[in-house]
């Protein structure tokens, strides 16, 4: 699950040219614009990432003067977002440590203080379409769809130095799961199992794609991850005529692990799907990799339109168990979190 909210220690602390009353603080390989002199190098402090719905109560500076704060599952308060400040990229929120006095245990770098301060992912509305019918929470025994962004994962990426990587395209669609657990075929959307039901996009594209059957012939207990997009979703950033599914995963749940990312493009070859944009099978990280750089290879247009700013970047160890992501700051400023 995603810690919207960690303590975490600030490793540096940079002017920003033109500014007078804020500066910019690093945060692992995160950039977050700051009250100058509010923090020094070394300090323990809360860092929100972006998408968080930070409640009023905790920081009511977000909402803007003469405005009213928003209302998300019933509480008052903000989502941040990707910002660009005197020219500055700002990613976050920073507080600081002394938010968690109350705090009944005691808290050191990397503990998650979202659930203490109630703070939470903000999920954008869906539409009817998308939203289905609930049978049940997404099934427990496979994963969600979810990688890690790589400002939280500098020590990682530079201890994967010289490993392979499948590079691909992120989409910018909804989630999309279709499993075969214990012979039961069923759909998912990013946080619930669905019931089949007339006018589900989700349904509707599995059974056009006949998914039922060619999970059968590969096996039980496995689950097809992938991205839906098209007419309907995220507002069709790559001008597509219906709907297409893109699969980028394949989970095992008898093995409890993904299938490589050779064999998920050799099961979308023989099965007739659609596999997300591979930008290179084999990509090898090397020491010039690092978070700043692969921001910067996130940028560009996407495979399946010239004309779209591409989301980013998906990595994924051709060698298993590693993997995450690096999205636009483009993308990110143009269209939100």
């Amino acid at each position: 699950m995603r810690k919207m909210a960690t303590v975490r220690r600030i490793d540096e602390l940079n002017p920003i040219e033109g500014a007078d009353k804020i500066e910019v603080a690093t945060v692992g390989g995160w950039k977050v614009v700051c009250q100058k002199g509010l923090y020094n190098v070394g300090d323990l402090a809360v860092y929100c990432e972006i998408d968080s719905f930070i409640p009023t109560a905790i920081a009511p500076f977000l909402t803007k003067e003469g405005h009213y704060p928003k209302t998300y599952e019933g509480v008052e308060g903000e989502r941040l977002r990707t910002v660009k400040l005197r020219g500055q990229i700002s990613q976050g929120l920073l507080l600081p440590f002394d938010v968690l006095r109350n705090a009944v245990v005691p808290l050191g770098a990397d503990d998650d203080v979202s659930e203490l301060l109630g703070i939470v992912k903000y999920e954008p509305p869906v539409s009817a379409q998308l939203a289905g019918v609930a049978k049940g929470n997404f099934p427990s025994q496979i994963p969600k769809t979810d990688q890690e962004r790589c400002q939280n994962l500098k020590r990682e990426i530079a201890a994967a130095v010289g490993n392979s990587f499948e590079v691909t395209e992120k989409l910018d669609g909804s989630s999309m799961t279709v499993y075969l657990l214990d012979g039961e075929f069923g759909v998912c959307s990013r946080n619930l199992n669905l019931k089949e039901s007339e006018g589900n996009t989700f349904w509707r594209v599995a059974r056009e794609l006949d998914l039922e059957n060619k999970m059968h012939a590969m096996g039980d207990n496995l689950a097809i991850q992938g991205e839906l997009i098209g007419e309907g979703i995220q507002k069709n950033p790559y001008n597509i005529k219906g709907q297409e599914f893109h699969v980028y995963d394949i989970y095992d749940v008898n093995k409890g692990d993904y299938l490589g990312p050779n064999q998920v493009q050799g099961f979308c070859y023989l099965a007739s799907l659609k596999h997300v944009p591979v930008i290179d099978a084999a990509c090898i990280l090397s020491e010039t990799d690092t978070v700043d750089r692969l921001l910067e290879l996130a940028e560009g247009k996407s495979i399946l339109n010239s004309k779209t700013e591409r989301e980013g970047l998906v990595f994924k160890s051709n060698n298993g168990g590693f993997t995450f992501k690096a999205i636009s700051n483009t993308f990110l400023l143009k269209n939100g979190d």
